[in-house]
């Protein structure tokens, strides 16, 4: 009995967790201006909040209809198959407008000079029901080691915020093969060229640089704070970086050794492989190896040349080869370059937990793409609940005003008047009566300690020495 009331307890305690999040957050908002609304029955916002608890039960939602007491109450498994299944919902709004409601929070836990920076990356995205599935594809898994490389499914493309303490995911996109031959079924007939689900299926289609951009400046005209994109070398091309600096934004990646992409130096293209063996590297235990400022040149205009940065580190894995890292922020520091670009490990850290523990793929049978894009809205809501609960616990400066009180507090006491107070008392503990020193004897240790400390402290006791 104790277990199964501990479960229970366990399980409220989740449901109103989730639900301080929705209020707290605008969720409600954010799914009225999505399109996200009924005129009548069950609330959308309520179906939300189960879908997103429903991970955190360890049951699935055919396990919980099932049993005496269901945490689904009012609806049954239809109706959640019904919201899925919405073509008129803008779930990408929705994600983004409570993601930038969560940054706007977690912004005002740090401090102005934090670099903020938008990541991206994508990931095999496998579909389990692949024989109905609209627009599966035949996709390569570059992370499949064995001789099944090509399975059906998607490539996820996801852009997600970082401020070097917590990932908050913005926007995604499933990725489809243009190739009608690599399809195993098409898109859906009969949709309007107008509406929000044949905008979503053409950009299942696109090229992947070009999804990127158009997530980009939807970031943008959202007002997420950020100053840099961080990416590895799959986008890592003189193109695709140009047309993110004239967004505004600034461009930090790996890029390739490849022989077809150039760098201007000293009006000469090379590859990367070129300027490493042609510039002298550097000795000793030095954080990186080379570092070079280069050009990159547009294959579309070739008039545009922008200012950029290689900083060339050694791979750790393999010490006789080095890494290339790009950046158009000639500001920073060759170091800083390297540890920017280290923060896009967060969004590895982000597939493996959705993948791993949030059930990304195989919850719900997601035949239609709208039901694909729902549900992968819900599990990203997921992680970012649990971003914000991490940072509650393990940041203390998530304590907000009160963290920045005490700040303040401590700032006014300064290290020569806290020094001084130590001192006086220690000549109160020395003269205490007990310890049967006469005033001679605590002069003499007063004197004795002082002429031990450093000078640079003990000119600070300069007000105690004269007294």
């Amino acid at each position: 009995m104790t277990i199964i009331t501990e479960k229970t307890y366990d399980e409220q305690t989740t449901i109103k967790s989730v639900s301080n999040f929705f209020n707290h957050f605008g969720f409600g908002k954010a799914l009225r201006n999505a399109g996200a609304y009924k005129a009548r029955g069950i609330m959308v916002s309520v179906i939300l909040n189960y879908l997103v608890s429903l991970v955190y039960f360890g049951k699935s939602m055919y396990e919980d209809m099932r049993s005496s007491r269901p945490f689904a109450q009012g609806f049954c498994k239809d109706t959640v198959y019904r919201l899925l299944n919405l073509a008129t919902v803008n779930w990408q709004a929705c994600l983004l407008s409570i993601a930038g409601n969560v940054i706007a929070e977690l912004k005002s836990l740090t401090s102005a000079s934090r670099t903020y920076a938008i990541i991206v990356d994508d990931t095999f995205f496998k579909s389990l029901y692949a024989k109905k599935s609209e627009l599966v594809s035949l996709i390569h898994d570059h992370a499949e080691k064995g001789k099944n490389k090509y399975k059906w499914g998607f490539r996820l493309l996801t852009l997600g915020w970082s401020d070097g303490v917590s990932f908050i995911p913005l926007l995604f996109r499933h990725l489809a093969s243009s190739d009608p031959k690599k399809q195993r079924s098409g898109s859906k007939a009969g949709i309007d060229k107008r509406s929000h689900a044949f905008r979503i299926r053409n950009e299942a289609v696109m090229k992947m640089t070009e999804v990127l951009l158009i997530h980009l400046k939807a970031a943008l005209k959202a007002k997420i704070p950020a100053m840099h994109v961080l990416f590895d070398s799959w986008f890592a091309y003189p193109t695709t970086i140009i047309k993110i600096r004239a967004l505004g934004l600034h461009v930090t990646a790996r890029v390739k050794d490849a022989p077809t992409i150039l760098y201007l130096v000293d009006g000469a293209k090379k590859t990367a492989k070129q300027i490493f063996d042609g510039n002298k590297k550097r000795r000793g235990k030095s954080r990186y190896l080379l570092s070079v400022q280069v050009s990159l040149q547009s294959t579309e205009d070739k008039t545009t040349l922008i200012p950029a940065k290689l900083v060339y580190v050694r791979n750790r894995n393999k010490r006789n080869e080095w890494i290339a890292i790009l950046t158009t922020d000639l500001s920073l520091a060759e170091e800083d370059v390297v540890a920017l670009y280290g923060r896009r490990w967060d969004i590895e850290v982000f597939f493996k937990i959705c993948k791993s523990y949030l059930k990304l793929a195989g919850e719900f049978q997601q035949l239609s793409y709208d039901a694909l894009t729902a549900h992968t809205t819900i599990v990203m809501i997921r992680y970012m609940i649990l971003a914000v609960e991490k940072r509650k616990h393990d940041d203390p400066r998530s304590l907000g005003e009160l963290f920045f009180i005490s700040f303040d507090e401590a700032s006014d006491v300064k290290f020569e008047n806290a020094l001084i107070l130590v001192m006086s008392l220690l000549s109160d503990t020395l003269s205490d009566s007990t310890l049967g020193l006469s005033q001679e004897q605590v002069e003499q240790i007063m004197e004795n300690f002082i002429q031990r400390l450093p000078q640079s402290i003990r000119s600070c006791l300069q007000p105690v020495c004269a007294a």
